[in-house]
């Protein structure tokens, strides 16, 4: 379990061990830098926190900005990196270029490297997922699929081959519920969203499962709820409607003990 740092405004030693306390065993984020670098790296050998590398493509030359984020964040020595990963609009031959490039590097460096399904990316749909995925049986991917949820305004009853193929590869999970009209509920608890939570719990399970059948000794999990503005907020305060720490936890927990009574 990996708690994501986005949105959490603790200073790190306070968050490492808030995080600690509740049970999370990683963090995930983007690789520090100035300052705190090295207070970061003390932090996760001080608690045995794994870490997991967020990196994002950007610029005009995508390929050796994936390739400079992707060594810095392998100094770390994180357990995986998420990257998200092109951009949207993108033919599939300049597609095909980036993660024939990106498949590389990640030899190169030798840590796994698992992207993201996120809205304003290559793997934005579920289909365009998976033409990659066929094109490249080495790739792997971080398991988000509330953005897929938004995009195509389903809970991807009709993506059901494209589903299957994500769920073979994916090597981590942002357990954050979407809906049909967003990437976020306001929070999982609640029972207007019980589609919405049961949906995306058998989702998580059977990559649970599938990763087991495959051997795999780890399965990494981040409740990945996002802060105010990707939560949403009441108007003219801006004020989220539920507490984001709590939601994370939540969220937590009682994936964890759906994986418990799978007996997976």
């Amino acid at each position: 379990m990996f708690i994501a740092r986005w949105g959490m405004n603790e200073p790190l030693p306070e968050l490492f061990a808030k995080a600690a306390d509740a049970g999370y065993t990683g963090i995930e984020c983007g690789a520090p830098g100035g300052s705190e670098e090295a207070a970061f790296r003390s932090l996760l050998k001080e608690r045995s926190f794994d870490y997991i590398a967020q990196i994002h493509s950007a610029g005009d030359d995508l390929i050796a900005n994936f390739r400079h984020n992707a060594e810095r964040a392998a100094s770390f020595a994180p357990t995986l990196i998420v990257s998200h990963s092109s951009r949207h609009g993108l033919s599939f031959d300049d597609n095909r270029r980036f993660f024939e490039q990106a498949l590389i590097v990640e030899r190169e460096i030798g840590i796994p490297v698992a992207h993201e399904t996120h809205r304003g990316r290559a793997m934005f749909t579920p289909w365009t997922t998976a033409e990659l995925l066929r094109e490249f049986p080495e790739l792997r991917i971080t398991a988000d699929f509330s953005h897929w949820c938004n995009v195509c305004e389903s809970l991807l009853e009709d993506q059901k081959a494209h589903l299957d193929l994500a769920m073979s590869r994916t090597i981590h999970i942002h357990g954050r519920v979407g809906h049909r009209e967003g990437p976020q509920v306001s929070d999982p608890s609640a029972p207007e969203y019980a589609e919405e939570l049961r949906v995306h719990l058998g989702w998580w399970l059977e990559i649970a499962r599938r990763r087991r059948a495959e051997g795999a000794p780890v399965l990494t999990f981040n409740p990945e709820f996002g802060p105010p503005g990707y939560m949403p907020t009441l108007p003219h305060t801006r004020q989220p409607l539920a507490d984001l720490w709590k939601v994370r936890l939540w969220m937590k927990r009682r994936f964890e003990q759906e994986f418990a009574d799978a007996s997976l």
